[in-house]
């Protein structure tokens, strides 16, 4: 094994550790938590960290076989379960979903529609939109191969007992409200923050 490659070992366990992140407690007051505590704490966050590296493995792998890109495969995931759902869906719903203008959903149509994943056709009850709809050759193969995997982690919730799966739903929404951005301003401006700090 290289220096290097020791170095990586090293490291990789405490990426997630709240001692080794935050070792002067300059971000978190650590004042009245266990040693025990921290261990666990540790465990949690290194079980997220891994849970999110598999996520985006993932992702990728499945962008790589559909050749397309993280936006695209946002659409075709909302145009499914719209379909499912008996929903019509707009170019303007897609843009609210992904959160980008309406000439980059333009774009972002015209090239999912060149490449034979969805189909335009005129709203059933409004003459001035459109309806997006995905091909049936797209939804197969999109369910055949990332859908049928993702599908697995309904049975990791399945084992759970009723009260296991009302902790897990608390601690995620919880999680998520404490990471949620709230116009914090290095976050604001995406072409001035680095260069701000590097100047």
């Amino acid at each position: 094994m290289s220096k290097q490659e020791k170095g990586n070992a090293t490291v990789l366990p405490s990426l997630y550790d709240v001692e080794k992140n935050d070792p002067d407690s300059a971000l978190i007051d650590r004042t009245g938590v266990s040693p025990d505590h921290m261990q666990e704490i540790a465990a949690v966050m290194a079980a997220l960290g891994r849970l999110r590296e598999a996520e985006q493995r993932l992702s990728e792998a499945s962008q790589r076989y559909m050749k397309l890109g993280r936006s695209d495969m946002r659409a075709l995931h909302m145009l499914i379960v719209a379909q499912h759902a008996q929903t019509v869906v707009t170019p303007s719903a897609i843009a609210a979903h992904l959160n980008i203008s309406t000439a980059s959903t333009t774009k972002l149509l015209d090239r999912l529609e060149a490449a034979g994943h969805i189909t335009r056709s005129p709203h059933p009850n409004d003459r001035r939109a459109l309806a997006i709809s995905i091909t049936e050759e797209t939804k197969e193969a999109a369910k055949q191969t990332v859908g049928r995997l993702q599908a697995k982690r309904f049975h990791a919730a399945a084992r759970l007992t009723s009260e296991e799966r009302a902790t897990v739903v608390r601690f995620l929404e919880d999680m998520t409200e404490q990471i949620t951005l709230r116009n914090e301003a290095w976050a604001q401006d995406e072409h001035t923050g680095a260069a701000a700090h590097r100047a």
